[in-house]
């Protein structure tokens, strides 16, 4: 077996100081003298304390880069938000750089945390495949990923949303308003949290006993055109639905311009929900019921996440989930023709 790394106590025991004193160390704080610095930064290499390729970088850059999509939307806005006011509050600053969807190879975000010589790295839905862990390892940059495509594995730290029970809780509002034909739009089928949102939606449909009909799911982009597209198909249908779930806010403003143009009005012929809770939300006409993650907050927790690895501080789980939350606003109602009374729903 291999020799685990020792714990701040043994260092400070071994140096002679508190554990307080190594975590300045640690941290890059300049209020320990020069000798008990060199002492203890000797300790920290000889155990193998800091990763590999961070040994003789025990002092800080006080940088760490948060590595996104794009910022075009009110989503990618919210994370950045809670990344940056949480890193305010310990005086570090946040290098944001932009990685088109798709294009997170090694050649395209690993190698900017050494440009800028961060100390760590927050990475926004993208997949991190071995080579790039590696790579990321070797220059000793510790990486945290909030809503990733897939689980990162290799103890990948990771934060995201109760996808699964956001799903349902949307389903089940709009079984409760006494919909049968519910449609959902999800985004893409390798994304993770679409599939969560999905596998939500099925449960609740299971739950009522209604057969899930396969010509209800559609596939987007979680994007305004991915909803509209989506939306068109499911409107044209010989039995359209009653009902949309879609998987974020943005495809259910598609999903608003579809039915607009069809001729139909929401709720009264279209109720719709949808997912994020964006600030637009009570803006829309009408206001969209829609099923809240707490964005901002998974930046902070992304961003708390990565100083625990820095500070040299055990997670309790590498993966994090946020609780959601359903907020009904006037997008849903009863279907028109109610063939079922509303408290008898799901009986």
């Amino acid at each position: 077996m291999s020799e685990q790394r020792p714990t701040l106590a043994v260092i400070a025991a071994e140096a002679g100081v508190s554990q307080a004193t190594v975590s300045k160390v640690i941290n890059g704080r300049s209020d320990v003298a020069p000798s008990t610095r060199e002492r203890i930064e000797g300790l920290l290499q000889a155990h193998h304390y800091l990763p590999p390729g961070r040994q003789g970088r025990a002092r800080r850059s006080g940088l760490v880069d948060l590595i996104i999509g794009g910022l075009d939307s009110a989503w990618a806005v919210e994370i950045l938000r809670g990344v940056e006011a949480e890193c305010a509050q310990r005086s570090v600053g946040t290098v944001v750089s932009l990685v088109p969807p798709g294009e997170a190879t090694p050649s395209s975000w690993t190698a900017l945390p050494v440009l800028h010589h961060s100390d760590g790295v927050i990475l926004v839905t993208e997949s991190v495949t071995h080579d790039q862990r590696a790579q990321v390892e070797r220059a000793g940059v510790a990486l945290v990923v909030i809503d990733p495509i897939d689980l990162p594995g290799n103890g990948v730290p990771s934060v995201g949303a109760t996808n699964w029970a956001g799903g349902l809780a949307a389903t089940e509002h709009l079984l409760e308003l006494g919909h049968r034909r519910i449609a959902t739009i999800g985004g893409r089928k390798e994304m993770l949290c679409s599939q969560a949102r999905i596998d939500g939606y099925r449960a609740a449909l299971e739950r009522a006993g209604i057969e899930v009909d396969r010509d209800l799911i559609r596939f987007g982009d979680f994007q305004h055109e991915g909803g509209f597209r989506c939306a068109q198909e499911l409107l044209a249908l010989p039995d359209p639905p009653t009902a949309v779930f879609a998987g974020s806010d943005q495809q259910a403003m598609g999903v608003y311009e579809a039915a607009r143009q069809a001729g139909l009005s929401i709720p009264q012929d279209l109720s719709v929900v949808g997912f994020d809770d964006l600030p637009m939300c009570d803006w829309l006409s009408p206001p969209l019921t829609t099923v809240r993650q707490p964005l901002e907050e998974m930046g902070r927790v992304a961003a708390r996440t990565l100083f625990q690895l820095l500070d040299g501080q055990p997670l309790v789980s590498p993966r994090m989930e946020l609780s959601t939350e359903l907020k009904v606003r006037v997008s849903t109602a009863p279907p028109r023709s109610q063939e079922y009374p509303r408290d008898r729903a799901l009986a």
